[in-house]
């Protein structure tokens, strides 16, 4: 490895939360490491930067969208970092002036999402299937964005929209649902109503039954750096590790609080598996997802 590569800066892209803001203040360095912090506003972008054009070193990236990467043989490894988290019952919506319609009436009904491979929609529909029988097939799911993975065809029952945000769906009547991730529900969603009457007790009721919380934002490095560069690996994630660590305060005790964490666990195992089993179900990837074989990859960074 030569002098100037091995010193060179990693580019790290990580959205703007309190267990990051160590890191890119500097509050927490990361050991003989010279990271550049990029910035994406808004981060979606960036997502589709890094797996169709390999654009960062490390970066934060969607579980449905790290799952259909490597479906699709992109070289990223997973780092065992959860950046965002939660529980998605409360993420399907409808208008509150709109009839009271149930998760169970969506069989061949409309619903909006961002995009199919929006990691709250690889959430949403797992749930509908275990807890409704509503398969993702039995929805015509409208989408307003296309998937960050370039080489995946969504299915035959996704409908592109020229609309620009999903509440236009909405409003508009040309669904009679959507699917908002975290953000949205407090942006573009208020005063959206829960399909799920009790949306939190049943997203809790989810969580007891599978030992885990859904992540939403995992964290990826490109294998070429993994492989030349593992000194430097190790280092940001220690330091990502004590950020998180040293921010724990700043984090209260519900799903989402709980869902920040770094390292291989037993909650992080079962996450991968469930999405893993729920994005074949969607049609998202082709192949299972053999999780023992992900964690074998970086399992030096828990030592």
């Amino acid at each position: 490895m030569s002098e100037t590569h091995a010193t060179a800066p990693l580019s790290v892209l990580l959205g703007n939360y309190p267990h990051t803001r160590p890191l890119k203040d500097g509050t927490v360095p990361v050991d003989g490491v010279d990271c550049r912090y990029l910035e994406s506003s808004p981060l979606p972008p960036a997502f589709a930067r890094m797996v169709r054009d390999l654009a960062y070193d490390i970066c934060e990236m969607p579980m449905a969208t790290y799952l259909q990467a490597r479906d699709a043989g992109i070289p990223l490894t997973l780092l065992p970092a959860v950046l965002v988290g939660s529980t998605h019952h409360r993420s399907l919506t409808r208008l509150p002036e709109d009839p009271e319609t149930g998760p169970g009436d969506l069989v061949g009904r409309r619903v909006g999402v961002r995009a199919y491979g929006q990691t709250t929609g690889l959430w949403v529909r797992g749930w509908l299937r275990e807890e409704y029988g509503v398969k993702s097939s039995d929805v015509t799911w409208v989408t307003t964005e296309d998937v960050h993975v370039a080489q995946y065809v969504n299915p035959s029952y996704v409908e592109r929209s020229k609309a620009e945000r999903v509440v236009d769906l909405l409003r508009s009547n040309d669904v009679c649902a959507a699917v908002l991730g975290p953000k949205a529900i407090g942006g573009q969603g208020a005063g959206l109503v829960p399909l799920v009457a009790d949306a939190e007790t049943a997203g809790l009721a989810w969580t007891e039954r599978h030992g885990t919380i859904p992540a939403n934002h995992l964290l990826v490095v490109r294998d070429d750096v993994m492989r030349t560069r593992p000194d430097a690996v190790l280092a940001f994630y220690r330091a990502l590790n004590k950020a998180i660590g040293d921010t724990a305060g700043e984090r209260d005790d519900s799903p989402a609080g709980r869902a920040v964490a770094a390292g291989w666990s037993d909650s992080l195992t079962a996450c991968l598996e469930i999405a893993g089993r729920y994005a074949q179900e969607q049609s998202l990837i082709e192949q299972p997802v053999d999780v023992v074989a992900i964690e074998k990859k970086t399992a030096f960074l828990d030592t």
